[in-house]
């Protein structure tokens, strides 16, 4: 862009670059925001596959324990346990996924206004442009238009990276367990005992 305000042989023709520019950017903002609303169908879906797990595990420990097997029930639980975290995983994520949709909407939102604005003058502002050329050679009429750009490619890539990090992470593909992660597992465990000795009481008081 700069060169092109340095050479300033069209400015109508800069203009119409201007906007051919702003269209790509609105068409690729739109296709990211797209891919992000069908990762978040696809979350969901999953954790409604998870949630119908949990239902069935429970199930299954409530008829191992009252058939006598104690070791199979608390394996059913642990195996619940690890649906329900997988699926709280998934609901973190996708809060964090509608966050930065919204945000996608916004940039939408501002570049539409931005683009029709330009369509709507664009012969206004080429003439505008013209005359800030021979003034001043544009000097910085359009300086720092294109990185001042807020939908910036980079930026959408670092925020889809962070999102891919923290999934793999809530999926334990992240490596040896952390102190924080062999506490957590910890806690499950107490969860599993807790839910384990709620079914045998219903178990003795059903007898």
């Amino acid at each position: 862009m700069t060169e092109l305000l340095d050479r300033a042989e069209d400015p109508a023709r800069m203009i119409r670059m201007i906007i051919v520019e702003m269209e790509e950017t609105l068409v690729e903002v739109r296709a990211t925001a797209a891919r992000s609303i069908a990762d978040i169908k696809e979350m969901r879906r999953a954790m409604m596959r998870l949630d119908g797990l949990q239902s069935n595990w429970s199930e299954k420990a409530q008829l191992a324990l009252e058939k006598g097997r104690e070791d199979l029930a608390r394996a059913a639980l642990n195996e619940k346990q690890k649906a329900t975290d997988m699926a709280e995983g998934l609901r973190e994520e996708i809060s964090q996924i509608e966050q930065v949709l919204r945000g996608y909407e916004e940039d939408i939102a501002r570049l539409q206004a931005k683009l029709a604005e330009a369509r709507s003058r664009q012969n206004a502002i080429a003439s505008r442009l013209e005359s800030a050329v021979t003034r001043a050679k544009a000097r910085e009429l359009l300086h720092g238009g294109r990185t001042e750009d807020a939908f910036s490619r980079f930026d959408l890539l670092e925020r889809r990276a962070d999102l891919a990090e923290g999934y793999a992470e809530a999926m334990g593909l992240t490596g040896p367990k952390s102190l924080e992660e062999e506490i957590a597992e910890l806690k499950a465990a107490e969860k599993v005992d807790a839910e384990l000795e709620e079914l045998k009481a219903a178990l003795a008081a059903k007898k």
